[in-house]
């Protein structure tokens, strides 16, 4: 855009509606279809799905731009109206220059042929005449990598051959905007990074890219800027650690009060078995929360937590009959049970005095320093004999993330220091490290 020519792709108020079929639509007479206008072009509001609700947006030369969100979020809807595969019902789409769209790879290879056949007559119907494919040829062979495949029919090749060929013929034609929707995730490892080495030298190119994936590491590996979807709205346009950190609060978020229900559901179950959750019920944990607001929201819940941050396990418990003999405890372990750490009231020295009626406990960890991937939390009370009021197992899941890479479950604080013949620097990062 810096150039002062319009940007490459320009999305303003699109929306996109489909036909629903509701029970008995298929019994319907002619005069009632005649009547409430479905016949004369018009749908009824029960009738129809909003993929689409007023997304605005550009993306100038040289941009690459992500999209990021949910299954049903309308990722794919939306990067098949830019290829112009579908119209949309309000608003407009404006693409400028020639469109390389990677969307279902070799759908139109004919399978009866071989792969060389289809290379040309897949590369003319992306725009490039036979002496443009011709110089092409080789190089297109040779960034698939199934040069000793060329000559057999393509109803013979496997669906990551089908990708590997379709996305080399659609990046050879030197598109001014190229469009892409999760062909990476079919094909090896090596042929993804050199999917990914081909779309870096486009940008370095100044061409433009409109990515959806549910990678996010590849999204934010390549895009400037992100665009999460939800339920086909704008949710967030912005940089890409801003929204998909936005977006992986979101998913964590859902998904505790998802595990908290499945947990509710399971302990129920397991009091009628008498496993997962044990004790005698003279006092009884009513609910777990992880907290992590900070000064400004102390009370705020986050089942997704940077690593350092500070983290609270809240504890609400409630007795049916007064103890003075009760014990707190707490045990955070991998999915694989594998313990990490674990305390109570009696081990930090804590005596008892008095629980009774309803009451809150919380565990204030001012620097959580896990290292990234998912845990799950028990909580007991007891006696200090060991002997279980209740004992809660997998009550709350969180996952942990960290700025820097590593390894383990303990995330120190260390620094590096280099004496002698040994030198080192920081390696240079983008504005969103």
């Amino acid at each position: 855009m810096s150039d002062g020519k319009p940007a490459p792709i320009r999305v303003q108020g699109l929306g996109k509606r489909y036909r629903r079929m509701t029970a008995g639509a298929h019994l319907r007479t002619l005069k009632s279809a005649l009547m409430d206008g479905s016949l004369l072009g018009g749908l009824r509001e029960e009738e129809t799905i909003e993929a689409l609700k007023e997304i605005d947006f550009e993306v100038g030369r040289g941009e690459a731009f992500g999209v990021i969100g949910g299954n049903g979020s309308g990722k794919s809807t939306l990067l098949k109206i830019v290829a112009g595969i579908l119209q949309p019902t309000t608003g407009q789409v404006v693409v400028d220059g020639r469109v390389a769209a990677l969307i279902e790879l070799g759908a139109g290879f004919h399978p009866e042929i071989s792969g060389r056949e289809n290379v040309f007559i897949n590369g003319t119907l992306l725009g490039l005449t036979r002496a443009e494919i011709e110089a092409q040829y080789a190089s297109i062979v040779a960034f698939s990598g199934l040069e000793a495949f060329m000559e057999e029919p393509v109803k013979n090749y496997s669906s990551g051959m089908y990708v590997r060929l379709g996305f080399a013929v659609a990046v050879h034609t030197d598109p001014d905007v190229l469009l892409v929707d999760e062909v990476l995730s079919v094909g090896d490892e090596a042929f993804g990074h050199r999917c990914v080495r081909r779309m870096e030298e486009l940008l370095a190119a100044g061409k433009t890219m409109l990515l959806v994936s549910h990678s996010l590491d590849l999204v934010s590996r390549l895009c400037d800027r992100v665009l999460w979807l939800e339920q086909g709205e704008q949710r967030l346009l912005a940089s890409p650690r801003r929204t998909i950190d936005a977006y992986r609060q979101s998913v964590a978020d859902a998904e505790g009060r998802e595990h908290q229900q499945e947990q509710e559901q399971e302990q129920r179950e397991a009091e009628e078995a008498g496993t997962e959750r044990w004790g005698s019920g003279a006092a009884r944990i009513t609910a777990v929360r992880l907290l992590c607001g900070g000064e400004e929201e102390p009370d705020r819940e986050r089942y997704l937590v940077v690593c350092g941050d500070p983290l609270t396990f809240e504890i609400q418990v409630e007795t049916t009959i007064p103890l003075e003999d009760f014990v707190f405890g707490i045990a955070v372990a991998t999915p694989r049970e594998v313990e990490v750490w674990g305390t109570n009231t009696d081990l930090h020295g804590l005596e008892a005095v008095r629980l009774e009626g309803k009451a809150t406990v919380r565990i204030e960890c001012p620097e959580l320093r896990l290292g990234p991937g998912e845990y799950t939390v028990d909580i007991a009370v007891h006696a200090r004999d060991g002997a279980p009021y209740d004992y809660r197992r997998r009550v709350v899941r969180f996952t942990v993330t960290a700025p820097e890479r590593g390894a383990g479950v303990y995330f120190p604080r260390h620094r590096w220091h280099f004496e002698g013949g040994v030198a080192c620097r920081p390696r240079p990062r983008s504005p969103e490290e």
